[in-house]
């Protein structure tokens, strides 16, 4: 195992710049624990740099990442720059560039955070989406016509591939072989006549090489239903890039605070760097006056540890925010406290 790792840093926009410092300070208390280390390479790549020079990152962006060992990012987002100019001049190009095919995002309801849905209950809720990350319905292909006439039109090609879908499904077979046992598969094959029926036969096609794991199929609308009636019956929801993307955000918002939720982009192969993020966003709004919840991104630095090796470091931060959530009352102001990021990262460092 390797005992340095390099870590790039791109704090990105808004509030991205205010979660990172609290994530490296539980890294660094770690590495001294567990006989790790971190070097950072910290990144301006950002709509900030996108309104000032034209480009999210420079030309050579890619390059300058590849030899790190994994990316930690804040968040990307900024008024007067759209979101699609933010998400293809920089996240995009990284998970695709990097082949991080799985986007990985965790959900607990922890005792001491209360659940909008009342049926979400602490310790009953545990489950993982797994999105399929670089293909699907967020495809390049299609483009727009007669752009403002009465017959202006655009077309958006979805793209499915045995490839990506079989490497997809079989990360969360095994996955869920790790896990209870459970999988979950999201389809809308009764509307979308193509590519979801493809969807289907592959994960049935894969779901044989998996024989331990019980796994059944819901529609997308359907199972959005279920994610708030019964979210505890879930356990590894294997979707598309889209329906995992919804997924996850509603699966986030059962569990109490969007502010607490993780996400991991990862090469499973490790052939390239992973990187991981907070699924907050940027949040303007509140920007600059140090109210920021950390723990999404602290929660996504234990899957950064994790995925390179140190699982018993992972699990300590995991364990620290279950306790200062259960056994203090210490929050930020999203989970209706009064902390501030340092006040409540310093209460997580006691508790390390």
């Amino acid at each position: 195992m390797k005992t340095n790792h390099r870590i790039a840093l791109i704090p990105g926009d808004g509030i991205g710049a205010e979660v990172l410092p609290p994530a490296q300070q539980v890294l660094d208390v770690l590495g001294r624990r567990h006989g790790f280390s971190l070097s950072y390479t910290s990144y301006d790549w950002s709509c900030e740099r996108y309104l000032r020079e034209g480009a999210m990152m420079p030309a050579d962006g890619i390059d300058q990442l590849r030899d790190k060992d994994a990316i930690l990012l804040g968040a990307v987002g900024y008024p007067g720059v759209p979101d699609h100019v933010s998400l293809w001049g920089l996240l995009i190009p990284i998970r695709r560039s990097f082949r991080q095919y799985v986007n990985l995002r965790p959900v607990r309801v922890f005792e001491g955070i209360d659940s909008p849905v009342r049926g979400a209950r602490p310790g009953e809720v545990d489950l993982v989406v797994v999105r399929e990350n670089v293909e699907g319905e967020y495809s390049e292909i299609g483009g727009r016509l007669n752009q403002g006439t009465a017959e202006e039109l655009a077309v958006q090609e979805a793209v499915f591939t045995r490839a990506g879908v079989t490497r997809v499904a079989d990360y969360a077979f095994s996955f869920a072989a790790r896990r209870r046992g459970r999988l979950t598969s999201a389809t809308k094959s009764n509307g979308i006549i193509h590519t979801m029926p493809f969807w289907d036969e592959l994960i049935a096609e894969r779901a044989a090489e998996h024989p331990g794991v019980t796994w059944g199929q819901e529609h997308i609308d359907a199972l959005a239903a279920k994610f708030v009636l019964d979210p505890a019956r879930f356990d590894v929801v294997v979707a598309s890039n889209l329906f995992g993307d919804i997924l996850s955000d509603l699966a986030a918002a059962v569990a109490g605070s969007i502010g607490i939720a993780p996400a991991a982009n990862l090469n499973p192969e490790g052939d390239f760097p992973s990187m991981f993020e907070p699924v907050h966003g940027s949040a303007p709004d509140i920007a600059g006056q140090g109210i920021a919840n950390p723990l999404g991104a602290i929660w996504s630095a234990a899957m950064m540890l994790d995925h390179l090796g140190h699982s018993a470091a992972a699990r300590d931060i995991t364990d620290a925010i279950a306790s200062v959530l259960a056994k203090t009352d210490t929050r930020t102001r999203d989970l209706g406290g009064t902390a501030t990021t340092a006040e409540f990262t310093d209460k997580l460092i006691e508790l390390l």
